[in-house]
Order: C-alpha cells, then structure tokens, then sequence
C-alpha cells in the first residue's frame, strides 16, 4: 500500500500540473481577498477593523478547494485518457488498493494546497486588518477553528474528485460537472433561504459550517450545521466518495 501511495504522488508530482493547480488556487483566493480589501476602501463598505470585515476575510482561504477537487479528478481520468490505468492494474492487479492508494495520495497533495493556500491567506487577511487599525482576536472570532476548517475542506474535496473521476471517467465531463457543481448548484443552495435546508447537507453547506463566524451581513445568517454535524457529514462523503470510487473501479472493465 505504501509503495502504492509512493507511486501515485510521484505520478502527481513528475507533472506540471500539480504546481499550476497550486498557483490558481493561490490566484484565486488571492482575487476573492483582493476584493474584499478593495470593498472595505469603497463607501458602505466594512471597515477593516470591524467584526464583521475579520469574518468575511479569514474564511476567504477555503475558496480555492475547486482546484483539489480537479486533482482528484485527475489522479483517475488521466490514467483512463492516457491508457497507463491499464499498467497500474498489471502491476497491482487488486483494483481496491489502487483506488485506496489514489484516495491517500489525493488526500495528501489537498493537504499540502490547504497548509500553503490557507496559510499564506491568513497572513495577508491578518495584514489587511492590522494595516486597517484592527486587533488580531484571534481566539474570540474563533480563528484556529475556521483555519483548520479550511483546511479540511481542501482533503474533502479532493476525496469528492476521486468518486467523479472514477464515477464519470471522461476528464472533460468530470471537470464540467465539478465546475458547475461548485460554482452553481452549492451556492445557490447554501445562499437561497428556501433552499437551504438542502444546501446545509451538501458539501458545500458542510464545509461553510466548519468556518462559519457567526457574523449576519445585513441578509441573514445562513441556516447551517453545527459544526459537529458538519464534521460527521464531511465524514460521510469522504466515506461515499471512496466507495463509488472503489465500486465503479472494480465493476468496470478497462478498454
């Protein structure tokens, strides 16, 4: 298993791939942080040492895990696009310690976007309060928790590619499917009012549940699960995801 996991990462890290995921994602989170910043200069806008400009920044973090989710995609249709899932399987012919191992690697390389994205995002949305006459509460708005919140959500979504991947094997419609996923169908089921007692089960509600601050905007505070129960659902599509991975690996035939 090991050796499988060893093999999977060196299959991620030989390829350029990885780091331009890593860079987007960083880009990204950087644009969303970028925006808050400038809509704190602009009139009506949150002052950034109040309350509610440290909780809209130090969840901003997380807003990059569409990209874990395409490495986990990708870790599965690309051995499918480039014919080697057809090696993989010579050379281990037990299809479920593959899929485990491509779960682990994938679980590992979110890890690795989560510590470097979140991390390098807290520090400038620490920064940006500071330089806005600000205090760092970091304990009162429950910072450490919506840090490793964030970071969670990079491992679990990632996990979430590896089923789409190997549920739908066509890297193209996979990577349609996340993208819509992510930046629809979630967030109009967690923001609607009459959708979210939908939209706090679904990944998306889950994962805001781990960093939610709290902090009502002026449009109400989203209706979300405590974070134990978040946590628990997270769990459950972790669990789900490495099954239909596993499921649909081992009743498909390669061709």
């Amino acid at each position: 298993m090991t050796a499988l996991v060893k093999s999977e990462l060196r299959k991620v890290f030989t390829t350029r791939i990885w780091w331009i995921l890593l860079l987007a994602s960083l880009a990204w989170v950087a644009l969303s942080l970028g925006i808050s910043i400038l809509a704190s200069g602009m009139e009506d806008g949150l002052s950034r040492d109040s309350t509610e400009y440290a909780g809209s920044v130090w969840p901003v973090g997380a807003s990059g895990t569409l990209f874990t989710m395409v490495v986990g995609i990708m870790m599965v249709t690309s051995e499918y696009q480039h014919r080697t899932i057809n090696v993989t399987f010579l050379t281990s012919p037990r299809r479920l310690p593959v899929v485990l191992s491509k779960v682990v690697a994938a679980v590992l390389v979110s890890l690795l976007f989560g510590v470097v994205v979140v991390g390098i995002s807290a520090l400038a949305a620490g920064a940006s309060i500071l330089s806005g006459g600000g205090e760092l509460n970091l304990v009162d708005n429950q910072v450490p928790r919506i840090l490793v919140g964030s970071v969670a959500a990079y491992a679990v979504y990632a996990m979430i590619g590896v089923g789409i991947g190997a549920l739908i094997r066509n890297q193209v419609a996979a990577l349609v499917v996340s993208v819509l996923w992510v930046f629809m169908l979630e967030p109009i089921l967690v923001v609607v009012p009459q959708l979210q007692d939908v939209g706090k089960w679904m990944p998306g509600g889950a994962v805001s549940a781990l960093y939610d601050t709290g902090v009502d905007y002026g449009f109400g505070a989203a209706d979300l699960l405590p974070v134990w129960g978040a946590a628990l659902v997270l769990v459950g599509y972790a669990a789900v995801a490495i099954a239909l991975a596993s499921v649909t690996t081992l009743r498909r035939d390669v061709v």
